[in-house]
């Protein structure tokens, strides 16, 4: 079992590594520079944070955890039960002000909101694990973008350290479904990886991995090839969109095997806005 130092030392190390990786990042991509500037906050803000936590955000017994995993239950299920968000939602008004150096009339108008009740933190975080559809009001839309992101990003550090303590039983259960086996959050964006070319998803909600089918929708499980696809963009063929012609949806897919880099997927998932848009612009959700 890891010392508490040890695992400190083991965090530092990632935050450092990761912070390297996002400075090569606006080499590559300067038009992301001021999104990755931030980011860079954050994630110095995500690992203080993660160190200070003093509670879980629900109980998770750990007699249950086999079999919810075997019967493709997520660990945690967020549409019901008691849950202990009183750090999360300290963390998300440091993110609203972090978020400000971006737009600071809207931040600061969602930090009233909250403080005078008219914004429920844990209504949105249970809210942020359903599927809602997309508003076509573009001003409204790119709130809810921005309240998306604090959202998700305020249960990462809490979330995070359960992902780490069943990291070993996720990988024994062989979990195969297109959701994350923590959260139940679907993915945005996978890598492939070791000469094969073996397909992970990667949740953005509380940093999982997990190995999935190569040919396989994650959304809908739809396993036809002809209905299967996917496109690159000529400047960077590492990157890709995945794309499912069954049920319109698209998962952005990372392929450093070439040049042997080790992908931080919250990173790239900045880097290749780009793709969301094309893969938005082709029809795909």
């Amino acid at each position: 079992m890891q010392t508490v130092v040890g695992v400190r030392g083991e965090n530092m190390k990632k935050l450092k590594e990761s912070l390297e990786k996002l400075e090569k990042r606006k080499d590559t991509n300067p038009h992301y520079r001021e999104l990755l500037d931030i980011f860079g906050e954050v994630l110095i803000l995500r690992e203080k944070t993660g160190r200070n936590l003093k509670k879980d955000i629900c109980p998770i017994l750990d007699n249950h955890v086999e079999k919810k995993l075997s019967g493709g239950l997520p660990l945690i299920d967020f549409s019901r039960g008691d849950l202990d968000l009183a750090e999360s939602r300290n963390y998300f008004l440091s993110l609203l002000k972090i978020a400000g150096k971006i737009n600071e009339g809207e931040t600061e108008g969602l930090i009233r909101e909250l403080e005078e009740g008219r914004l429920d933190y844990e209504q949105m975080v249970r809210e942020s694990f359903s599927h809602r559809e997309e508003t076509e009001d573009e001003e409204e839309s790119g709130r809810e973008d921005l309240v998306g992101f604090l959202i998700e990003e305020s249960l990462r550090p809490v979330l995070e350290r359960i992902a780490g303590r069943y990291r070993e039983s996720i990988a024994r259960s062989d979990w195969r479904e297109g959701y994350c086996p923590v959260c139940g959050k679907e993915p945005k964006i996978g890598e492939l990886r070791e000469e094969e070319g073996a397909r992970y998803l990667f949740c953005s909600q509380c940093g999982t991995n997990w190995q999935f089918r190569r040919i396989k929708c994650p959304f809908c499980g739809n396993e036809e090839q002809k209905t299967l696809s996917y496109f690159t963009v000529e400047e960077d063929e590492r990157y890709r969109v995945d794309v499912c012609d069954r049920c319109k949806r698209y998962i952005k897919t990372v392929d450093f095997r070439k040049t042997q880099e080790e992908a931080d997927l919250d990173i790239e998932d900045i880097a290749t806005l780009h793709l969301d848009v094309l893969a938005n612009e082709e029809g795909y959700d």
